[in-house]
């Protein structure tokens, strides 16, 4: 299908349905929709005319609304989130659009910072900042991007997609072990958001997407280089981590792996992929051999591989071993209420455990004893709730409540510390009653064995 032939379609779908403004249709929505539809239709089709979608003002506005939802610190050009509100969001998204439609459009350089790792103290991740500009483009052409792609994608990929999630994924492997998957590849992917091949990932791409100004747009951001250190270094492979368009990116990269399950490896085992975190789900020691051996094959071809000492098979029944996926620990436990069978559980990882109570440290400082604790529990049950509210659905009950406790214990320091006290007075003056009097969220009572959406 030529380009003018594939915009008269889709104008013409879309003035069939009569999205417009004033009817109260979401016109982004139903771009999407269309887009969804075309590419479900037609396995082979390519898209010739996405660009001028890509600059579409309400695109733009929308991509905007995504990047400010998401606030994010400034790029090399030191702007942020505040100064484009206070200098006018119109101006600079229409500026930005000009520059698109022109061809003036450049990216910028990723600003690189290094941020800690959640429950590893003293180690750091690198991660590229694109410019507010940078952030806002790659949003709009990830949501003309993302309806085409979906329509390609296998439901063993679960992050980063709509109307999809973390407790999908470990609803599949809670189902597929009790079910007799004993055996699991346990898989860790080196560094794969730095060393995709930038040809595979295009390539990839381009099976979908044949509209130059597009894939322009793609090829820029992967080579824009990043900044450190006063100098700008070329990147060679790898994807602009923390950036709106880099999980798709991953996505489309790894639908390859995806593929290769749905025609050769359905035979080993279940496959449960979340963005770059991967397990295989399998009835024998030999299909998780094979299972390793087909995933390093595939991955070879994107220039990834399987990180040899981080990448296991181990063996669930009767609680043998475990395996780690998504922040919970998986494991394998004899129930206490049927004697003699066993179900997979699962509760929080160490890393987790030790996530939170950093947070709760510093929300809980004794720099912090001059202001009203109320305040300090303002500040702290926001943490709280987001980190209870994703492990409450499993077997979290004896870590929820050695949370309970240590938050307690940081209360009773802190007022203790307020009021000139010796001690932690956590069990006498500063204790239960007293924490709970003070409104803070408690974990205690709130755990969910299985997901609201189990039994579908």
């Amino acid at each position: 299908m030529h380009a003018k032939d594939e915009r008269d379609s889709v104008s013409a779908d879309l003035k069939a349905r009569s999205v417009s403004r004033a009817q109260g249709v979401d016109r982004v929505r139903a771009l999407q929709r269309v887009l969804y539809r075309c590419a479900k239709q037609d396995r082979d089709r390519r898209f010739h005319a996405l660009f001028d979608k890509v600059a579409r003002s309400d695109v733009m506005l929308r991509a905007w609304g995504e990047v400010r939802a998401n606030r994010g610190a400034p790029g090399v050009d030191g702007i942020t989130i505040e100064a484009v509100e206070d200098s006018g969001v119109g101006d600079f998204l229409d500026v930005l659009a000009d520059e698109l439609r022109a061809g003036s459009y450049r990216p910028r350089p990723l600003r690189r910072v290094h941020i800690p790792k959640p429950g590893r103290p003293g180690q750091t991740r690198p991660l590229g900042i694109p410019t507010v500009a940078d952030r806002v483009v790659m949003a709009a052409a990830r949501i003309v991007l993302e309806p085409i792609f979906e329509a390609d994608f296998h439901p063993v990929s679960y992050g980063f997609r709509p109307r999809l999630s973390a407790h999908h994924a470990l609803e599949t492997i809670r189902t597929t072990v009790n079910r007799g998957g004993m055996w699991v590849l346990d898989a860790d992917i080196h560094s794969c958001f730095d060393e995709i091949s930038h040809a595979a990932l295009v390539a990839q791409i381009e099976r979908r997407v044949s509209d130059r100004r597009v894939l322009k747009l793609l090829r820029g951001w992967l080579r824009a280089g990043v900044f450190e250190g006063g100098i700008v270094s070329a990147i060679e492979a790898g994807t602009p981590q923390g950036s709106p368009i880099s999980p798709l990116l991953c996505n489309v990269a790894l639908h390859v792996l995806d593929e290769a399950w749905a025609t050769d490896g359905q035979r080993l085992g279940v496959l449960v992929r979340y963005a770059d975190d991967l397990v295989v789900l399998c009835a024998t020691k030999e299909r998780a051999v094979k299972a390793r051996e087909l995933a390093a094959t595939v991955l070879a071809t994107l220039g990834l591989r399987l990180h040899p000492e981080k990448t296991r098979i181990a063996h669930l029944a009767r609680g043998a071993e475990g395996f780690d996926f998504l922040g919970f620990h998986h494991r394998v436990r004899e129930s206490w209420k049927r004697r003699g069978r066993w179900y997979l559980q699962k509760w929080p990882t160490p890393r987790a455990m030790a996530s939170i109570r950093g947070k709760i440290r510093e929300r809980t400082d004794r720099r912090l004893a001059m202001l009203p604790l109320e305040q300090v529990v303002e500040n702290l049950n926001p943490v709280l709730r987001g980190w209870g509210a994703y492990f409450r659905y499993g077997n979290s009950a004896r870590k929820f409540e050695a949370i309970d406790h240590y938050v307690n214990q940081r209360l009773a320091m802190l007022a203790s510390t307020k009021h000139g006290l010796h001690g932690w007075n956590w069990t006498t003056r500063f204790n239960h009653r007293w924490v709970t009097s003070l409104g803070v969220h408690r974990f205690s009572g709130t755990v969910r064995p299985t997901t609201a959406y189990a039994g579908r």
